[in-house]
């Protein structure tokens, strides 16, 4: 983990994460199911981390920087910041109750929120510029990681982290194109794991295939053919 990550860590915001079950009321039927959103989001980050150095490390022309291997670690960690108690049954169940069902509140929006107010709280500001990153312009990056853009407004590219050249930035995290992403990467495995399920997804093998390459004029990563039947 690199120190920055660690600094998070070591956050109120983070370590309640401990007592947030991951898979909500499935532990009471599974009892091996104990898992938590914290050790899921040790694994997103340390899976997001070997996806964007391998790219790096392969590609040397995509150009990514330090600064956007340690944003996109960090975006891992963070992601599931907003989860309430029992994970998807807050905000599926709990927030329509408690608030109405046009609310349409999601635990992305939370993780932002929450994002925000550990940085604030915590004063960590100049922790993240001391370890080489821009702000606002790579905090902003790091929620769209997690979130998306905040306002679209119908532009072509509404995200203001990153320009359209490292389109495949936001495909690591989140994947809101396909849906292959290091979240999935890790739950898959995680979840079957303490469940007690097989579990026959190799994201290993996912990984020692990737590549960005350009597609329809957008930059996305991709992967070869027979390595598909890894994530069908």
């Amino acid at each position: 983990m690199h120190p920055l990550l660690v600094r998070i860590i070591d956050t109120p915001q983070m370590q309640r994460l401990r007592f947030i079950k991951q898979l909500g009321g499935a532990y009471f039927v599974f009892p091996g199911a104990s898992h938590n959103r914290f050790e899921h989001s040790i694994g997103v980050a340390y899976l997001a981390g070997q996806l964007i150095k391998a790219l790096a490390e392969r590609q040397p022309d995509l150009d990514i920087s330090q600064r956007d291997i340690l944003c996109v670690k960090v975006a891992g960690l963070c992601h599931d910041l907003g989860h309430g108690p029992f994970s998807h049954l807050f905000d599926r169940k709990f927030i329509p109750k408690a608030r109405g069902n046009d609310v349409g509140w999601k635990h992305e929006e939370g993780s932002r929120a929450m994002f925000d107010h550990m940085i604030k709280t915590n004063k960590l500001e100049g922790i993240f510029q001391d370890y080489g990153l821009v702000l606002p312009k790579d905090l902003d990056f790091i929620k769209e990681q997690i979130a998306g853009p905040e306002e679209s407004n119908n532009d072509p590219w509404p995200y203001k982290g990153r320009p359209k050249e490292k389109s495949f930035l936001y495909e690591i995290i989140a994947n809101k194109r396909n849906g292959i992403d290091v979240d999935k990467w890790d739950y898959f495995v995680r979840d079957s794991h303490h469940l007690g399920i097989q579990n026959n997804f190799d994201f290993g093998r996912f990984l020692r295939f990737a590549r960005v390459c350009e597609v329809a004029g957008t930059k996305q990563i991709c992967t070869r053919d027979k390595v598909m039947y890894v994530v069908r």
